[in-house]
């Protein structure tokens, strides 16, 4: 899988990318991601990429020609499945989403910033918008970071126990079931006694039990 970001703050996701699992990942080979600034895409000699919104509004605007260059260039070079828009209005990513795009071999991700961009670029060259929840966010470094972080991990042979990506909260619209390490008995805190016993098929039960009890109570949105 290769991801190019573009950003107009490279330097913001320079250490979240090359760091634990998105470096391990680069380092196995089995992912490339690539930051691109904006910047150096502009035609304006003070390398500024945006302007004045038309019809007085407040804010600024990205400008269309240094995101059209940046997205030409990289098209010149190869195939891209999906180019994302991070945007508050977009369809907001969750783990079916996240499990399908994991499945792509080049996605580029265009962070938002200032106001937005030129409303023209989302006509006519992104192909998903996706927003990371209900809020604004100064610029679209961290969903681009976060939809990164969701991809990556499911990558096959980026985690060194890949079931335990297909156990995550959400992956069958429940959330996780609780989980426990050594020791059994800390400060009086007691494991539950079946997660001792060996009896791995009454330990399924209590795993789907208690993630449907979980889910019930603080996600019932979810088993609708």
């Amino acid at each position: 899988m290769r991801i190019d970001i573009i950003t107009v703050l490279p330097e913001m996701l320079d250490g979240f990318v090359n760091t634990s699992i998105l470096a391990r990942a680069q380092k196995k080979g089995l992912v490339e991601i690539h930051l691109h600034n904006l910047r150096d895409y502009t035609t304006n000699k003070h390398r500024r990429v945006d302007d004045y919104p038309f019809g007085g509004f407040a804010g600024m605007v990205m400008q269309c020609q240094p995101i059209d260059a940046c997205i030409s260039a990289l098209k010149a070079e190869r195939d891209y499945d999906e180019i994302i828009f991070t945007s508050p209005d977009g369809e907001q990513l969750d783990q079916p989403m996240a499990n399908e795009l994991s499945l792509k071999k080049n996605i580029i991700i265009l962070c938002g910033h200032y106001k937005g961009i030129d409303y023209r670029i989302r006509e006519h060259l992104i192909t998903k918008e996706i927003s990371v929840g209900d809020y604004v966010l100064t610029g679209g470094e961290l969903p681009a970071a976060v939809i990164c972080d969701a991809l990556v991990r499911l990558v096959p042979g980026v985690l060194s126990d890949e079931q335990s990506a297909l156990s995550d909260s959400f992956q069958d619209n429940l959330l996780a079931a609780p989980v426990y390490t050594r020791p059994a008995d800390y400060k009086g805190w007691k494991v539950p006694d079946i997660l001792l016993s060996g009896h791995d098929a009454k330990i399924k039960e209590w795993e789907l039990a208690q993630s449907l009890e979980r889910t019930k109570r603080l996600r019932p949105d979810l088993l609708k």
